[in-house]
């Protein structure tokens, strides 16, 4: 029973530090854009991918969906 008596206050301050954690984000714009960091996935970049060499394509094995050479 006399556990309570830290576990209470330790509860409290935790659940106290989690407002406050979740107020200071606020505050500091980090829930103000939630879908642009999504879409900067999907989108297409400018760049081209680098162009493989052709003798190691033919080394490699072959490519998902293709079948090896009899």
């Amino acid at each position: 029973m006399t556990i309570l008596y830290l576990l209470i206050p330790l509860g409290l301050l935790l659940f106290a530090i989690a407002i406050g954690a979740f107020f200071w984000a606020v505050r500091e714009g980090q829930f103000d854009d939630m879908d642009t960091p999504a879409w900067s996935v999907v989108l297409d970049d400018d760049k081209a991918p680098p162009a493989r060499r052709r003798d190691a394509a033919a080394t490699s094995g072959p490519r998902c969906g293709e079948e090896a050479p009899r």
